[in-house]
């Protein structure tokens, strides 16, 4: 139905879910709920390296005892990874992307051997030593099977789009987008067929979704998401980039120091209202 409110929360099974998680999917479904809309669920789990099938249905275990429900079948991103490859093959065939061979310590090395690195949001940006190298020299090493990543050639992006870019978030108002300062992100990494920028929205655009709801962590992000969306011809979704949740120390909550998991206070004997309570939003 046209107009209809569609948000996701996607979530990823590194771990168990805790109080921040909870604060944003109850957000995202309360939204959803509330417009008559529809809420959907998503494993973003590509990273096989870190992804456990035990985390992923625990965290389906901990959303429906919390009191979720969710619109149609989860999307797991590791069934989809011929749609991905599908993206990224549209992309090279319009000369957007390169293969990077470079390793995380050429990349420190070479970063520290410019005294003018240029930096964005995610530190410093990469500074281009692959994009300049011959064809026939990637030819030659990709043959070769050196493990390479694709990246996307910022300025060719840039100058492919051709306009100014734009989101709006229900914060920040009107945002211009501004990606260059990200350098050439990486779409596919050496270890993982596709990245989390291509893959997030890929799936907002194939999934209908018309709001994002996410931590102001994933603000920056925004940026090269919209140029993505602007090259593969995919809708731009409103966003909600919501506060994050801290301790009391007012350290942001996080995954690596089992910060209040959602299954600890079940185990503590903390009912579903009580942890929507402690999530922010008592009923």
């Amino acid at each position: 139905m046209a107009g209809t409110l569609v948000s996701r929360f996607a979530p990823s099974p590194t771990g168990a879910l805790h109080l921040g998680h909870a604060h944003s999917a109850l957000l995202a479904w309360r939204r959803a709920r509330a417009a008559g809309g529809r809420f959907l669920l998503r494993l973003e789990d590509i990273d096989t390296a870190r992804c456990r099938a035990e985390f992923a249905s625990a965290i389906l275990d901990d959303l429906g005892w919390l009191g979720l429900d969710w619109d149609g079948p989860v999307r797991v991103q590791s069934a989809h990874l011929a749609e991905y490859g599908g993206a990224l093959d549209r992309l090279r065939g319009r000369g957007l992307l390169y293969p990077c061979f470079c390793t995380r310590a050429d990349i420190q090395r070479e970063l520290a051997a410019s005294a003018a690195a240029p930096h964005g949001p995610e530190g410093a940006a990469y500074p281009g030593t692959c994009r300049a190298l011959l064809a026939a020299e990637r030819d030659r090493r990709i043959a070769a099977g050196t493990p390479y990543a694709l990246r996307l050639d910022m300025a060719v992006a840039l100058g492919a789009v051709g306009r100014a870019l734009y989101f709006h978030d229900e914060t920040a108002g009107r945002v211009t987008a501004d990606p260059a300062p990200f350098g050439d992100v990486v779409l596919a990494r050496k270890d993982t067929p596709a990245s989390y920028h291509l893959c997030v929205t890929h799936d907002d655009a194939a999934q209908g979704v018309t709001l994002v709801v996410r931590g102001v962590d994933l603000l920056a992000a925004t940026h090269v998401h919209v140029l993505l969306q602007a090259l593969m011809g995919w809708p731009t979704p409103a966003y909600a980039h919501h506060g994050l949740l801290a301790d009391a120390s007012g350290r942001r909550l996080a995954k690596r120091d089992r910060a209040a998991a959602l299954r600890d206070l079940r185990e503590a004997g903390r009912s579903p209202a009580e942890v929507r309570a402690l999530a922010g939003w008592p009923d």
